[in-house]
């Protein structure tokens, strides 16, 4: 790998450590404020908004910038969002502006991956890159529960400026200000990260001329016949993955009684498995071979469900740690398998974009069912077994849908499995 991959790799671990660290530390401000349920659990679609809204746009930006300038400002535009909820700004408004810097640093962030390495090295490269987001994962939640626990932000708050008030008055308050600073850390390696060399492709005068552009796009990656069953595997994973992330935390407190400094902790340990079955999935699979862990996601949503009968720890650490090396095993060949398409089609940017865009769209549809399903009264089990099902059923669709595509058009198949074999062997 080059140098500036590991660079890039810095860049991203502490900027996913905040993201996730941020969080928990939302969740427990909105919890502390008195906010109700069902504001806690709209974190999750509230961050994937700007995805959405602003997807025709980001990929293109992504491209017609350097990615390291674009992922500098992704980051500041998160400091941005920090800083608006420690001036009071409802977090759920604050945590959208963090999520719009997070929208626009992934087409970024994934899209400079096919401007650095070959093809070859695609499926290690993502393999290295999930892990050590999934590891940044593990660690910005066991962060962020303990920075709004009462040992460390007691600590905290108990520091006294002399003249200056920060205004700085609850753990969570305290746990955002640490948070800033981390932020800042993965902005400055951004800038560390070399120039690739390849050419920008600027923006139209009338940004309103990519909106067909990217729905052009869109189409152009669901038509495809590898693109569509990797995109519709990856975007079903993540939707789900989003939402796990509050879920876990609500489960723990209703079936375990814990905290949110307690119930952090379990959101590790899925993330272990995950980081695991990342590794061993860019060691062990190859971009021609990507599908063939489809039906590890019809197992994955059989046991979201066997999460409503575990009631103990014990039990519950080494059940999450498989349920999660399932999902890092299924997302990383097939993300890998999305990226090539999409390079092929369209461009890393623009590919990344519509990746996102569907992924993102899954993440606040699912999200916005579950906040209104509490707002309602639905338990977290309730939630679970929805998901579960949802998950298994629809894994068992694109199951049966690559099926179809194999029968149907054999030929177009195995000409695109040939290009992928040829440029993992010689990229």
């Amino acid at each position: 790998m080059k140098r500036g991959f590991y660079t890039l790799m810095s860049a991203q671990f502490f900027s996913s450590l905040a993201d996730q660290a941020l969080f928990v530390a939302a969740v427990e401000l909105i919890k502390s404020g008195g906010g109700a349920e069902w504001q806690r659990a709209a974190l999750v679609p509230i961050f994937a908004l700007f995805y959405v809204i602003l997807a025709p746009w980001l990929g293109a930006f992504a491209d017609a910038y350097p990615k390291r300038t674009v992922m500098f400002v992704s980051n500041a535009i998160k400091v941005a969002g920090c800083l608006l909820m420690l001036v009071g700004l409802h977090p759920l408004a604050a945590y959208a502006v963090v999520g719009l810097g997070a929208a626009a640093y992934s087409p970024a962030k994934y899209g400079i991956l096919t401007e650095m390495l070959p093809a070859s090295q695609l499926v290690k490269a993502n393999g290295w890159i999930e892990g050590l987001t999934i590891a940044s994962i593990i660690l910005g939640i066991l962060l962020g529960g303990q920075l709004v626990g009462q040992v460390i932000a007691g600590r905290m708050l108990a520091l006294d400026f002399p003249i200056i008030d920060t205004g700085i008055d609850t753990p969570p308050e305290a746990a955002i200000f640490v948070l800033i600073f981390i932020y800042a850390l993965a902005a400055w390696f951004n800038t560390r990260i070399p120039h690739t060399g390849v050419e920008m492709r600027p923006m139209p005068k009338n940004p309103l001329e990519l909106v067909p552009d990217f729905w052009t796009c869109n189409s152009r990656l669901w038509r495809d016949k590898l693109g569509q069953i990797s995109l519709a595997t990856t975007t079903l994973f993540w939707g789900v993955s989003g939402n796990l992330r509050y879920i876990i935390l609500a489960w723990s407190a209703a079936a375990l009684g814990y905290s949110t400094t307690q119930a952090s902790s379990l959101g590790g340990v899925v993330a272990i498995g995950t980081a695991v079955g990342a590794i061993i999935a860019s060691m062990r699979m190859k971009l021609d071979t990507a599908t063939s862990v489809i039906p590890m996601g019809i197992l994955m949503g059989l046991l979201i469900i066997v999460m409503n009968f575990i009631n103990n720890v014990w039990a519950a650490v080494p059940f999450l740690i498989l349920m999660g090396g399932l999902g890092g095993f299924l997302v990383v060949p097939m993300n890998a398998l999305l990226q090539h398409r999409g390079h092929n089609l369209m461009g890393a940017g623009r590919s990344i974009a519509v990746q996102n865009f569907n992924e993102q769209a899954c993440i606040l549809f699912l999200g916005a069912f579950y906040s209104l399903s509490t707002g309602m009264g639905m338990s977290a089990f309730g939630a679970i077994t929805g998901f579960g099902l949802i998950v298994a059923g629809v894994m068992w669709a694109i199951s049966r849908w690559h099926k179809s595509n194999t029968i149907k058009h054999r030929e177009e198949l195995d000409h695109l499995l040939r290009i992928a074999r040829h440029d993992n062997s010689h990229g």
